[in-house]
């Protein structure tokens, strides 16, 4: 829906139609330090062609459960666009199954977190919030839609740099991305278009008939343009896929939707040309859903509440690393370190971003929990690195790898998307975590997506308004 205004109030109409979100303001605690974990170097994969529609488990490690894993769906005919050529070609993946590791919380830790859990007593919850949601004061300035120079000062960022009014879609942004084609950016919205921006007004329909898209990612080094999305929406036995646009279906039969908001989120392709997607849990704190142990049990499916990966050629995907209740977004930055938002359980507790170690589990149903299930003998929980305030629901999240700003290389940028005090602006973290989240960018009326472009600026996609912003550094 399209509106010439926007109230945070309206917000909360729409606040738990992709992400479930909690609902008290906290502090924002001191970052702490984890351990940085290399993949091996192993046999590269022979690339084919042939994408597969059922995805091939390689990781059996995963409890199994009594709801069957949702078959994919018949096949149909993908969604097609004249997609822009590129005459290189994307790199093979190099390696193919990341070592499982039990990764130790680093001793450094802060107080917030205990560092030296046992396997059998787990981390504890971030510190409680507070009881009630509290939503944001409701602003009755906030510009119309097509108000480039409102929203132009509206937007408050750091001495030295400016924000403009990059364009505008219809409909709500999940993800953009930028294409090496043609240097357009993408948007995904939640109607199920992709639309492209040329950044002078221009704006265009690329291609449409998805269920729901929610992450979109170019392969480096080529056109093709990765979707995740959804298959079908029940919320237990949902499916979700992701598909390459005017190929179809890549990886299938992901698991989807709780609450018919968890589902396939953000994409990224890694240094070792896999393709990662992050897959929501199909349950707000690890419990089982349907069966005779409904409400009892932590018993997940195989391929939920995880970070998997992908080959992009033939669609064999692994369990990268588990742990996350609903990872909305990933990103790598330039030391091959991947990091994930996640949107944490329905009890208020405060936000997790996450630097991911591949193998281990990150929390999720052990940790950040009412009830806390006990983790097997075997398992010791990485925690958060830096949280946000609880509500704010963390969605979007990038590694700043341009050389516009100066002393931002590696930093984090991260998207706070709710209604709730506390959200609608973009956190700076220092490079590998250095420092705690602080204000970048506020104004906003609800973020959802931030990247680095060609030209080293920041773009925003704001899920409320349609509007895309770019943030440039001036000196």
């Amino acid at each position: 829906m399209i509106m010439s205004k926007y109230r945070l109030p309206i917000l909360t109409i729409f606040t738990f139609l992709l992400i479930g979100c909690n609902q008290t303001a906290v502090s924002t605690p001191t970052p702490i330090t984890q351990p940085t974990t290399e993949i091996a170097a192993v046999t590269e994969p022979t690339a084919s062609r042939t994408a597969t529609t059922k995805p091939t488990v390689t990781d059996t490690a995963v409890p199994s459960t009594n709801t069957p894993l949702p078959q994919p769906a018949t096949a149909t005919t993908p969604p097609t666009a004249t997609a822009a050529t590129l005459t290189s070609t994307a790199p093979p993946p190099t390696a193919t199954e990341p070592v499982p590791t039990a990764a130790e919380p680093s001793a450094t830790a802060v107080a917030t977190t205990d560092a030296t859990s046992t396997p059998n007593s787990p981390p504890p919850p971030a510190p409680p919030a507070s009881p009630g949601g509290v939503l944001a004061p409701s602003d009755n300035n906030y510009p119309g839609n097509d108000d480039k120079g409102g929203w132009e000062s509206r937007i408050n960022v750091p001495a030295g740099f400016s924000v403009s009014y990059y364009g505008r879609v219809q409909g709500q942004p999940t993800s953009i991305d930028f294409s090496p084609a043609d240097g357009q950016l993408y948007i995904a919205v939640q109607e199920g278009i992709i639309y492209k921006m040329d950044g002078a007004g221009g704006v265009s329909t690329y291609v449409g008939g998805y269920n729901t898209p929610t992450g979109i990612a170019f392969r480096p080094g080529t056109g093709q343009l990765y979707v995740s999305s959804r298959v079908s929406n029940e919320n237990v036995g949902g499916e979700a896929q992701v598909s390459i646009v005017n190929s179809g279906q890549i990886v299938g039969g992901l698991p989807c939707c709780y609450a018919f908001l968890h589902a396939a989120n953000g994409i990224a392709f890694g240094p070792d040309g896999f393709g990662y997607v992050g897959v929501g849990a199909r349950a707000d704190h690890g419990e089982i859903l349907d069966g005779p142990n409904k409400g009892l049990q932590d018993e997940l499916t195989p391929l939920e509440a995880s970070i998997l990966r992908f080959n992009p050629d033939t669609g064999e995907v692994s369990v990268y690393a588990r742990g996350f209740r609903n990872p909305y977004d990933i990103a790598w930055d330039s030391s091959g370190t991947l990091w994930a938002t996640d949107n944490g359980p329905d009890f208020d507790p405060p936000e997790p971003l996450f630097r991911v170690v591949p193998g281990a589990i990150h929390g999720y149903p052990y940790y950040d929990c009412d009830v806390c299930f006990t983790p097997p003998p075997d398992v010791t929980v990485v925690p958060p690195l830096a949280f946000f305030a609880p509500s704010s629901s963390p969605t979007g999240v990038a590694v700043y790898n341009g050389n516009q700003f100066p002393g931002y290389s590696n930093a984090i940028f991260v998207t706070l998307w709710s209604s709730f005090t506390g959200a609608q602006k973009v956190m700076h973290i220092g490079a590998g975590g250095s420092s705690a989240p602080a204000n970048f960018a506020t104004g906003f009326a609800a973020p959802i997506d931030v990247i680095t472009g060609p030209d080293g600026s920041l773009y925003v996609a704001d899920w409320a308004t349609g509007i895309i912003f770019k943030i440039s550094y001036t000196g």
